[in-house]
């Protein structure tokens, strides 16, 4: 099954600031290489190579003179922009022309992902028809979307940013999903804080029985590497384990 990717480099990078004042969060060295590098290793190694790179509008000329147009990775890149942080679900609208009836896969621009049975289970999600999201065992919940399964291990519901949650699961950042997210995502309506949610998608789904899930190994590795510890943690952990994209 044909299937597109998008990076969604997005946002305001509001928790490393000072830092982000001069530079897009997605920039920062992870150990010795761009964070932006990451994503683009995943999309690679399950067999993408036509990406769209979603940014803000002053932040797009860097990443054109770093990643240009995706020759050196072996890739496609092409741009497009998000004028302001309006929710993740809205990076499916900006491309709607970049999907058109491809599967399409979306991960977060500071979403670290390596080791363990991931690659293997993304490869599988790639070619199925449902939509496929991953979760992971963390031990703040209330950072996250937060999925509760029944007894089956199946998803009952996914709810953002628990304020007493019961579950420790979370959605990571890298979603599949069929060619009519676009469709889905047009019909959103923004949530408290002004945004489209991602959690909202996978709700749509989860109700017409066509959202599946899996859960991360142990040994596989992810990270919202979106703030200063979890960027020091990380880069660490990739220099340990000498991860290569």
């Amino acid at each position: 099954m044909k299937a597109v990717g998008i990076i969604l480099a997005g946002g305001s990078g509001s928790r490393l600031y000072p830092v982000t004042k001069y530079i897009s969060k997605h920039l920062l060295p992870v150990f010795d290489k761009p964070m932006i590098y990451y994503p683009i290793g995943v999309l690679k190694k399950i067999g993408i190579k036509k990406i769209l790179l979603i940014t803000t509008p002053k932040d797009q000329r860097n990443y054109r003179k770093v990643l240009k147009n995706g020759k050196e990775f072996k890739v496609n890149i092409t741009y497009a922009l998000q004028k302001k942080p309006a929710g993740i679900a809205e990076a499916f609208i900006i491309a709607k022309k970049f999907i058109r009836k491809s599967r399409v896969v979306l991960i977060l621009g500071d979403n670290i992902f390596f080791g363990g049975n991931l690659f293997k289970i993304l490869k599988r999600a790639k070619h199925m028809s449902e939509s496929v999201i991953f979760l992971k065992k963390v031990s703040n919940p209330k950072r996250f979307g937060i999925a509760y399964l029944n007894k089956k291990k199946e998803i009952i519901k996914i709810i953002e940013k628990p304020k007493n949650p019961n579950s420790n699961l979370a959605v990571t950042g890298i979603y599949f999903y069929s060619s009519d997210v676009v469709n889905f995502a047009e019909k959103l309506v923004p949530s408290k804080r002004g945004e489209l949610e991602i959690t909202d998608i996978n709700n749509t789904y989860l109700k017409s029985n066509r959202l599946k899930s899996f859960i991360l190994n142990k040994n596989s590795f992810w990270r919202d590497a979106g703030t200063f510890e979890s960027l020091l943690e990380t880069s660490k952990l990739i220099k340990k384990y000498n991860i290569k994209i």
